[in-house]
């Protein structure tokens, strides 16, 4: 993106690196992936195959079983996350709900005045992170009427269909105005995404970028810096304009298989906001069943804005469109990546394979049959 559009960056700081150990595993490619159907991808190759891929790799514990990658893209590549940015953004305010900056019970208007006029009025901190404020805006990317693409319009990231809407993120989030009550169903809106963010800005005085750098990005090990996407005034797409690098996305991912703590050691996050993110509220996943998005993970959930796609809290989500994905498996202690070009924004037949695939992964870790475990190390 920085090729042409205006980004700031995220800087990976001057600690260590965390380490990570190349132990091909030669035969992780052929294991059989279920559920499948007459004429599906079968095997975990076949499906990486299928599903665009730009690069994809596996970590268990410190070691990186695959690394590879296609369409141009090397190790040293930034990729646009899309919405995997979500998941950062949201640890940025985990982190800063561990410090006491944030109240993820207060009102969003407590840190942003401004929004007292506009449809978030009355709305907490954590119906953001969560993503159940009552306010209208359609994710419809087909739509280019609907509000998910008249934000990228009030950005600079497409052409401007309306003259009178307002040039700059924080102008746009402000027009938009409320359908239902705040705290209800889970509905996915990249808007709260960016209402957090602001929340972040205002409660810690500083800016996303050097925020997240200081909080998150410095700290977990990695080996790269991020961008951001910004728009004129310096403010970032915090719903899906970051770019990193896939072995950093790992290294992310670990947080959520060890208390918080990142692979150089540092707690990061709070192993109480750890088991908030994996335990859920009292209703989350009542929120999510009757959500009216066609969310397709019967039994699943949506916590500080990550995905739950099972009933139980195996394995988190970070999701973006275009296939972009980290998967986490707890009881594997399994993290994968997967950066991807599809056509669409949204490709459910190629979602659910990549999920099953990486399903099939560590489930072949954990059975330790055909000699996985003993290629691995």
């Amino acid at each position: 993106m920085a090729d042409f559009l205006p980004t700031a960056v995220i800087s990976r700081g001057r600690g260590p690196v965390a380490v990570l150990h190349p132990k091909p595993t030669a035969s992780l490619e052929n294991i059989p992936v279920t559920p499948s159907r007459d004429g599906d991808p079968r095997t975990v190759r076949e499906i990486i195959d299928v599903t665009d891929t730009d690069g994809w790799a596996v970590l268990h514990g410190t070691n990186i079983l695959v690394e590879e990658y296609s369409g141009g893209m090397t190790a040293g590549s930034s990729h646009l996350l899309m919405s995997v940015s979500k998941s950062l953004v949201g640890a940025v305010a985990g982190a800063l709900s561990d410090r006491g900056v944030i109240d993820v019970d207060a009102l969003v208007t407590a840190y942003i005045p401004a929004l007292a006029a506009s449809g978030y009025a009355g709305a907490t901190v954590r119906n953001l992170l969560d993503m159940r404020s009552g306010i209208a805006f359609s994710e419809n990317y087909l739509d280019p009427f609907a509000e998910v693409r008249r934000l990228e319009e009030a950005i600079g990231w497409a052409p401007r269909l309306d003259p009178g809407l307002p040039s700059t993120m924080y102008g746009y989030l402000q027009t938009l105005r409320q359908k239902t009550f705040h705290g209800g169903v889970f509905e996915y809106r990249s808007c709260e995404t960016d209402v957090l963010g602001w929340v972040c800005e205002a409660a810690a005085g500083e800016l996303m970028p050097e925020l997240m750098s200081r909080l998150l990005w410095s700290r977990i090990g990695a080996e790269s810096d991020a961008r951001i996407g910004i728009d004129r005034v310096g403010t970032g797409m915090f719903d899906g304009g970051i770019n990193a690098g896939l072995r950093d996305l790992l290294r992310f991912g670990t947080l959520f298989l060890n208390d918080g703590v990142s692979l150089t050691g540092e707690q990061v996050l709070s192993p109480g906001w750890i088991s908030d993110t994996i335990n859920g509220g009292f209703d989350s996943r009542e929120a999510f069943l009757y959500s009216p998005g066609d969310n397709r993970m019967p039994g699943g959930m949506y916590r500080n804005q990550i995905w739950f796609p099972y009933p139980g809290h195996d394995v988190l989500l970070c999701l973006g469109i275009h296939g972009q994905m980290v998967y986490i498996n707890r009881p594997a202690r399994l993290v994968a990546a997967k950066l991807s070009s599809w056509p669409l924004p949204q490709d459910a037949a190629k979602l659910f394979a990549t999920v099953h695939a990486f399903d099939a992964i560590a489930a072949a870790l954990l059975e330790d049959k055909s000699g996985f475990r003993e290629e691995a190390y």
